[in-house]
């Protein structure tokens, strides 16, 4: 009798590797300051605001392993206001990301659903605002949305596993309209990183963003630029020494007819139509540890911006400077304190893109700037 309950009791202890392993992880942060606005609307302005240097959220990813190298993975993830407890994202549920797919440790990554694109995947890293700076360090109106302004809805999205130090992907974000090319998207992406050095490129095209509300880009305001064509590419890299990184980045953004967004407002010009506008812009980043638990970080940009009208063709200029410092209370939670100047420059072209903007309002003038402290506590 002993002899038969041993055997059962093995049998049993034998068969629990041959069952799928499945993991679920809930994980999440929180993101709270205090923000001082030099000029908004010729007033300066105090608030408390959630989610400037990372988005406030909380989400699930899992993952079950299906055997010989594959596993079924999705990921859902919410974002909010910490300061109002509302919903971001223009109130969509998990508006961050929602996805499933199938990974493969030979062949890569397949995942379906609400997704980032290939410019913030692979170029974001190389940018402040993208890696450590947050919103505040943005390019001017996130052009580029090298600060994930928007998500690509309908995505199928491919990421191979990494060759010889490199890694590439791409998207293609469906319109799901019976004109297949209204407010669809698609980008691709690389990364090549060896030791220290970190080199990527990226593109994105989106057709009529924003023009249907089942397509591609539905943000309900949270796009950057809204257009017959949205165009962005750029490349950038990073360089890591013992206890600093430096950055540097250039994007490129056109935008063919552009209307109106939830970020710029109005952008129709004093006289004329508005054809396109093109944002250039150039980025210099750096951080150092002064210990693991504290660094302090700068970033320059100068963004040139051509804006094109029936009647005239001007030129405009920002120039953004940041600072940061960031102590680590713990592994999960740190204390920050950052401020951001931003001039524009060059001609005047009768829109809000002749005013300063780092995201709290438009300035009354064509200075602007911003200080913010704030808590940042993960799990």
């Amino acid at each position: 009798m002993n002899t038969k309950i041993t055997i059962a009791l093995l049998s049993s202890f034998m068969a629990v590797p041959a069952l799928a392993q499945s993991t679920v992880t809930l994980y999440g942060l929180v993101d709270e300051g205090l923000d001082y606005v030099s000029n908004i609307g010729g007033h300066s302005q105090f608030q408390l605001a959630s989610g400037f240097l990372q988005g406030s959220r909380f989400g699930l990813r899992g993952s079950e392993d299906l055997g010989g190298g594959l596993k079924a993975v999705f990921q859902i993830e919410n974002g909010f206001n910490a300061s109002n407890g509302k919903l971001a994202q223009g109130g969509l549920m998990f508006g961050r990301q929602a996805w499933v797919g199938l990974a493969s440790d030979q062949y890569g990554t397949v995942t379906l659903g609400r997704q980032y694109d290939s410019v913030v995947t692979y170029l974001g890293p190389t940018t402040a605002n993208g890696n450590w700076g947050g919103t505040f360090f943005a390019h001017p109106y996130d052009n580029d949305n090298t600060d994930n302004s928007f998500r690509v809805n309908n995505t199928i999205k491919y990421a191979s596993p990494v060759l010889a130090g490199i890694k590439f992907g791409g998207t293609y974000s469906f319109s799901n309209d019976t004109n297949f090319a209204n407010n669809r998207a698609y980008s691709f992406g690389a990364q090549y990183n060896t030791g220290p050095l970190l080199i990527a490129a990226a593109f994105l095209q989106s057709n009529n963003p924003s023009s249907t509300a089942t397509g591609a880009i539905t943000n309900g305001g949270d796009e950057n630029f809204v257009g017959q064509t949205l165009r962005v590419f750029g490349v950038g890299g990073t360089y890591t020494f013992d206890s600093a990184q430096v950055g540097l980045s250039y994007t490129n953004t056109f935008v063919a007819s552009p209307t109106s967004s939830g970020y710029v407002g109005n952008i129709s010009p004093a006289a004329g139509t508005l054809n396109n506008l093109r944002y250039q812009n150039f980025e210099i980043n750096g951080r150092y540890f002064f210990k693991p638990a504290f660094y302090l970080g700068a970033m320059y940009t100068y963004t040139k911006s051509n804006y094109n009208t029936s009647v005239d063709k001007l030129n405009l200029n920002y120039q953004t400077v940041g600072l940061m410092a960031d102590y680590a209370l713990s592994k999960r939670t740190d204390v920050y304190v950052e401020g951001v100047y931003q001039h524009v420059g060059g001609d005047r072209t009768g829109s809000n893109l002749d005013y300063a903007f780092l995201f709290n309002g438009l300035s009354s003038s064509r200075n602007q700037a911003v200080t913010r402290v704030g808590l940042r506590h993960k799990f």
